[in-house]
This record gives structure tokens, sequence and C-alpha cells, in this order.
């Protein structure tokens, strides 16, 4: 994973990252949007959230009733350096003291069925759940048995009686964090690398339409910042300190690379992608036509808004094409990272001997073993190594 501030985090032992209210709601809003029922009489699960620190928790409590949420279901993995402190849930309330029951280190597990104006103040907010909880009416707040990761049995239990996941997994285990919500056939929003794109166990799932990225992937450039609670903070990633929607000091840090991967139905996905014609790009941008691999039927397209309308064979595009991937548009018909392209589509089961010779000589770096799938092309007589390629072709043309 191509990401400083994460990887630096998890070496100091500073991995508490917190996706931002602000992000969660303007994702979900765009699916509203398109269908304001998607999340009706639906079982929200996030289970990879500590109630007291998700803003995920936050969002989906505050609007439980306007979402026409059946319940939601809130879980978390271990204690957090800051587990149970009530950050973002009770305000100015002191931390509950340990008591039997609901022990202060412990793995949470908030099962919310009700919301109301509890308090009789006219407003309906974080403290009413908090009133709730402690006196546990019609919601359950308990310690899990274990030690909450989505793997677990009684988390794989709640995940059965769920119809909806929506949360921010750990990027390390998304493989399988997907294979799971997949062979429990879930819908699910989640947040994950860009890289995760031409992983073998998403992929695929992402050339047969089961999965595509999510609606807000223009936000902050394609990255996101991340919240880390005060107390916790390393000094090196602190992009910004600011106040958050609960009065609370936090530290921010900006991600690169992050997208939501869903199966939810969203608008963007059903409006094409405006595009010049071959020789209208070559005529006012390019200069020269398309360059072909040497080991994919394809011509390279460096940048997406340079594909061409009328081009009736296939193209090796960036990954980020998928930001702006329309099915009714284009058909996924591989990528060259991991090799799963039709054998159709390859001219040889590698690049041949002599481009790989021309781009050490043109002073290409790294090292290259016979049959890796890397897709290589001449640019102006000189041996090029394309990074991350997904193959597309036109639909109808």
């Amino acid at each position: 994973m191509a990401n400083s501030n994460l990887t630096n985090a998890k070496r100091a032992k500073n991995d508490e990252f917190y996706t931002q209210y602000s992000d969660i709601q303007k994702e979900i809003e765009a699916y509203l949007e398109y269908n304001p029922d998607v999340f009706r009489d639906k079982v929200v699960y996030c289970n990879c959230d500590d109630p007291f620190e998700s803003n995920f928790f936050r969002y989906f409590v505050l609007n439980f009733n306007k979402l026409g949420l059946k319940q939601l279901i809130t879980t978390s993995y271990k204690p957090s350096p800051i587990a149970n402190t009530q950050l973002g849930l009770f305000g100015d309330d002191k931390t509950l003291t340990k008591s039997k029951g609901r022990p202060k280190v412990t793995a949470n597990k908030f099962i919310i069925n009700e919301v109301h104006d509890i308090d009789g103040d006219g407003e309906f907010n974080l403290k009413d759940v908090a009133k709730q909880l402690r006196a546990n009416k019609h919601n359950e707040w308990t310690p899990l048995e274990k030690d909450g990761d989505f793997r677990s049995q009684e988390c794989v239990k709640l995940l059965e009686q769920s119809d909806i996941v929506v949360t921010n997994p750990p990027f390390s285990l998304f493989r399988e964090y997907v294979k799971q919500l997949v062979e429990y056939n879930k819908q699910f929003l989640i947040i994950g690398n860009l890289n995760a794109i031409t992983y073998k166990e998403v992929f695929p799932l992402l050339k047969e339409n089961k999965v595509w990225l999510g609606n807000n992937y223009k936000v902050n450039g394609g990255a996101m910042f991340y919240e880390i609670p005060e107390g916790i903070a390393n000094l090196d990633q602190v992009r910004e300190i600011k106040i958050n929607e609960t009065g609370k000091k936090v530290f921010i840090t900006r991600v690169q690379g992050v997208r939501w991967f869903t199966n939810l139905d969203h608008g963007r996905l059903h409006q094409p992608l405006p595009l010049m014609t071959e020789l209208e790009i070559i005529k006012f941008v390019t200069k020269k036509p398309f360059d072909k691999y040497d080991n994919y039927d394809a011509i390279e397209v460096s940048l997406v808004k340079n594909i061409p309308s009328n081009y009736k064979g296939m193209m090796g595009v960036p990954v980020s094409f998928l930001d702006k991937y329309s099915p009714g548009q284009f058909e996924i018909l591989g990528t060259s990272d991991n090799g799963l392209v039709d054998d159709k589509f390859k001219k040889t089961l590698g690049l041949t001997k002599k481009f790989v010779e021309d781009y050490y000589k043109a002073g290409g770096t790294g090292a290259y073993k016979e049959g890796n799938p890397t897709a290589g092309y001449y640019e102006n007589n000189v041996a090029k190594m394309a990074y991350k390629r997904i193959f597309i072709k036109h639909k109808i043309i």
C-alpha cells in the first residue's frame, strides 16, 4: 500500500484514523438522491467501528429516523487507546466507571432499535442516545465476548442479521473483508485503497459489475482527510488542527489514493463519459497516433479524458478510469497488473526480449521477470512500461 501516513502510523502504533463525518454524509447523500429508500427498513452494520469514536455510528444514529432504518449494529475491534472515553458520543459527560457487565477495556457492541427525544428538550441528539443506552431501553450496549474481529463467530452472526455494511475496514485485510461480504451476499459501502482495484480477489468483481467505485470520487483530489484524536496524534502526520462537530479538538491527516467501494446503485454509474474522436484527440491533444503495446493487442491511453469515442479495439487506461466508469458505455476486459486478460488479447505471454533490452537501454529501472504482466509500449521509439492499466472497450459505437 503506497501510503506513508498509514504505514508510519502503524509502526508508531498510532493507527486510530477516523473517517470524517462530512465525508460520510456527502457519500451517502448521493445514494439517497438516486434512491431515497435505499436504507429504509434495512439493518445497517458498522463492524469496524468503536461506537464511542466512530463517525459512521454518529451519522447513522443521528439519521436513524430520516433514513428509516430498522436497526443499526456497531462493533469495534479490541480497545483503542481512547476506547470508552465517550469521544463524540456523550459530549461533556464523564467516562463511565468500570462496572460489572461493562468493563472499561473491551470491544463494544451497540444495537440501536429506536431513537427519539428522550429528555424532552425538543431536539434529538447523541445525548438522547446515551441516556437510552444507559437505561438499556429498546437499545443494547454490551461488551463483545471476543476481540471484535470481523471474522469472529459473534461478528459473523451479526453480519448474517444485517442488510448493508458501511465502514472503513483495515486496508491490510481488504481482500479478506470483501471476500466475506460477497460470500454472505451483503450490500456494502466501504472505504479502501485505490490499489485494491487490481487485487485478484477484487478485480473480477469490478469486471463483472458486482462491485464498483462510489459516487464521491472528486473530493479532495482523490485523497481523504482523516481525524486523529488528541492524545495519540503523531505530529509528523498532522496536516491541520480543528474543532469537529462535537466540539472536540482533532488532528487531521491526509491519505492519498482512497476510494469508496460499493454494490449500491448511484446516479453516476449511469452517466456516460463525454469523449472526443480518435482524430480529434490526435489533432488537438496528443499530436501523434496512439501507441500500441508490445504484449497486448491494445492502445495506450495515459489519460482518461483521451479515451477515443470511436475506437473499436481494446484500450489500456489508468485505474482512475473506474472513477468515471459507466457499465452502459464500456466493457472491462482485464488488467495488466495481475494478467487477468483473455488470451485472445495477448500478443505474447510477456514483454518480448527485444522490448526488455530496449527498456533498459533507455534507462529503465526495476527488476523484470519473464511473463510479468506489465504492459509495455514504444513512445517515440523509446521503450516504456505502463503503470497499472485496466483494459476496456466500448460497448456501443
